[in-house]
């Protein structure tokens, strides 16, 4: 994970990469014996001198899609507008999904199809998911759909929606069974959030096949050793040591900063990339953890 951030040094640990580069094909002793003699670890605490913070969870679904619409899958995926990625402002989820002049500004940027609009809601909020795609000739490929931009307003949580209601929020389960429950209210609640995702598709790399979703720091994440972080508080790059204890996990390893998150703000906070199966999904909906952290910074 971190000779992956090392392909794109920023300016704290550039030096230190050009050394890790040589230690490849070292033992695992020598390589824990350099990082002791070169990194210095310093604990994170916010501005007040609090060191307790939040850990989270997040991970990359792995979904069913169609290439062509049909009566099953219905609901679009799209890339960016013809026009680029908005910078302000643009239509709301609700407008997208209604508006002539937003479904105008999409036509022919449709990437693939999905059955259930809910499942698409996850991948909106996930930023990035593997899609099991049925070509239109019938043969079924396996691609990445990438996070590719937004059309700018706020993100509102589906289980706010629902709580407000006086349903049962929790993880994507139990938005599934509420909206079984309540499918005359389905859509109000997927319009409740008018932040809408844009995507685009990517190979997936047989020989790489630990490569999860490229990151905000524009490398590859590492399915538990890939954290989101405030960049403001530590830059993209920094080997971090992460410590939490609860009912869901008790972790205590070497992580590297190499995404961020909408909600992933101030200096003790961090998302843990759990990576693309079924235990990594249990995982990401479970996992809210008082949190420690130390820096590993270049001496």
């Amino acid at each position: 994970a971190w000779r992956r951030s090392c392909r794109r040094p920023g300016p704290v640990c550039a030096s230190v990469c050009r050394e890790a580069a040589q230690l490849r094909n070292a033992s695992d002793a020598d390589k824990r014996a350099w990082m002791m003699q070169r990194l210095q670890p310093y604990r994170v605490q916010s501005h007040a001198g609090d060191s307790n913070g939040l850990l989270t969870s997040y991970y990359e679904p792995v979904m069913q899609a169609s290439r062509s619409p049909n009566a099953q899958y219905r609901y679009p995926l799209y890339g960016v507008p013809a026009s680029g990625a908005p910078r302000s402002a643009w239509f709301t989820r609700q407008q997208i999904e209604s508006n002539p002049a937003a479904q105008s500004a999409l036509r022919d940027r449709e990437l693939v199809y999905m059955a259930d609009p809910s499942d698409a809601m996850i991948l909106h909020i996930q930023g990035s998911g593997r899609m099991q795609v049925r070509e239109a000739n019938g043969e079924m490929r396996t691609v990445r759909l990438a996070y590719a931009g937004n059309n700018q307003h706020p993100f509102r949580s589906p289980s706010a929606y629902i709580s407000a209601q006086g349903g049962r929020s929790g993880n994507w389960d139990a938005v599934r069974t509420w909206s079984a429950q309540n499918p005359s209210q389905t859509q109000a609640m997927l319009w409740s959030n008018p932040r809408y995702v844009f995507f685009r598709e990517e190979a997936i790399n047989a020989n790489d096949t630990d490569a999860g979703p490229t990151g905000a720091a524009g490398v590859p994440l590492t399915p538990g050793r890939s954290i989101a972080v405030d960049p403001g508080s530590i830059p993209y790059g920094t080997p971090v040591w992460i410590s939490t204890r609860g009912a869901v996990a008790s972790i205590n390893r070497m992580v590297v900063a190499q995404d961020t998150g909408n909600a992933i703000r101030g200096a003790v906070r961090a998302d843990y990339f759990a990576g693309w199966s079924q235990q990594a999904a249990d995982l990401a909906h479970a996992m809210k953890q008082p949190l420690q952290m130390w820096v590993l910074w270049p001496k």
